[in-house]
This record gives C-alpha cells, sequence and structure tokens, in this order.
C-alpha cells in the first residue's frame, strides 16, 4: 500500500547510508588484518557485532563517522588480543568483555573530537567534552549495562534474522518480516504480497523455526 512505502521511506534512506558506509568500513578493516590468519572469521565477526558497536556509540553521543571509527577500533583491538590470547572466560562474560571494550573506544572517540577542537581553535561546552555514558552519575556502570543489554537483545535477533534470510526464500522471508516481525494483521499481509492464509501461516512456522535455531547457535557462540 502506498501509505505504508510512505512511511518506510526514511528508513530505506537511513539504511541506505549506514550500509554503504558500513561496507567502506568493513573493507578499510579487513584490508588491515592483510597479514593475518582466518579473515574469513574476523568478517564474520565483524558482521555479526558491527551494529551493536555502532548503535551504543551514537547513543554514547558520537557521530556516525566517529561511531563508525569507533566500530573499527574495537574490532581491531580485540583482534589484537585475540592473538594474545587476552581474553579469558573465567574472568568473565564474552558480553561483558564486548561492552568494555566497545566503552574504550568510544572514549577514544571523545578524547580525539576534544583534541581535534582545541587545534582549531573552537569551544564547546564542557559538558560535551565527556562521553555521554561517563558525564551520566553512574558509579557501578549500571546505565551503561542496561543501554548494552538492550541493545545485545536486539543486536543478536537481527544478527539471527540474518543468517535466517540466507536460508529461506526471499517470499517466505518476506511474509515472515510483514507478519512476524511488523505485526501485520494476516490478511493486510494476504493482500499486500497476494498470497493465501496458508502460506501466511506455513512461513510463520518455517521461518520461525529456523529463526529459533540461529538464535541458539547464536547463543551457544557467544558463551
Amino acid at each position: 500500500m502506498p501509505e505504508d512505502e510512505d512511511e518506510d521511506e526514511p528508513q530505506k534512506k537511513e539504511d541506505a547510508v549506514i550500509t554503504q558506509a558500513y561496507a567502506k568500513t568493513r573493507k578499510s578493516l579487513i584490508a588491515r588484518l592483510d597479514n593475518w590468519e582466518d579473515q574469513r572469521t574476523w568478517d564474520e565477526f565483524y558482521q555479526t557485532y558491527w551494529k551493536l558497536i555502532y548503535s551504543v556509540a551514537i547513543k554514547a553521543g558520537l557521530r556516525p563517522e566517529e561511531a563508525f571509527d569507533c566500530v573499527q577500533e574495537t574490532i581491531l583491538s580485540i583482534a589484537k588480543q585475540s592473538k594474545k590470547k587476552l581474553y579469558d572466560p573465567e574472568q568473565g562474560s564474552f558480553k561483558t568483555w564486548l561492552m568494555n571494550m566497545t566503552r574504550w573506544r568510544i572514549n577514544d572517540q571523545f578524547r580525539k573530537r576534544k583534541k581535534d577542537t582545541a587545534m582549531s581553535g573552537g569551544e564547546w561546552d564542557d559538558e560535551r567534552k565527556t562521553a555521554v555514558i561517563d558525564r551520566i552519575e553512574d558509579p557501578n556502570g549500571e546505565v551503561l549495562s542496561r543501554l548494552w543489554d538492550v541493545e545485545w537483545k536486539k543486536n543478536v535477533a537481527d544478527a539471527a534474522l540474518a543468517r535466517v534470510k540466507a536460508q529461506v526464500s526471499p517470499k517466505q522471508y518476506q511474509i515472515f518480516d510483514f507478519y512476524v516481525i511488523r505485526q501485520w494483521d494476516a490478511n493486510k499481509v494476504q493482500k499486500k504480497l497476494n498470497v493465501s492464509m496458508a502460506q501466511v501461516y506455513l512461513a510463520k512456522h518455517r521461518v520461525g523455526a529456523v529463526l529459533k535455531k540461529e538464535l541458539a547457535k547464536l547463543e551457544d557462540e557467544i558463551e
């Protein structure tokens, strides 16, 4: 329906900009991993976690270009530490470790912004000199942890959906997207996609089963 397409247009434009920046950042990252083993693994890691790091960086107060720099530097730092085996599962979860790695790179970007501003002779409010996540009165890191938890769950779901999309037909995924993710009425899905009610319910069942499997696999991978 036209009204649905109009509602989606701003989001599509934003997604296109982010996708373009993602591709550029990914290419640059892989180039910097040029002499390292198993680039494919790091490419997959990047595709799984870049949105999480990017979203948290944006909510922390970084600009989009700074957030993409944060994504790249975070993953490069993780790759370097991984080579030295600095992550110890017995010392805490991967989720918390990744959160801390991201936080440090976010702070790096704010320090860089402060330095660049000082060098250019510009002035800005003292309140803007510190990362949002550090300006909040949050002695135990609870605010950041809650933000991270929300974005983590969303990212796991998005990563699982990306894997599902590669395993099912475009038509079935589209039906599932409208009916389950966007929560359209079944009759509206039928009319929009010119499918039967049986096809709607079949897509819900089949795609849902694949999604459940991929979510379980992702949870196992990050334990």
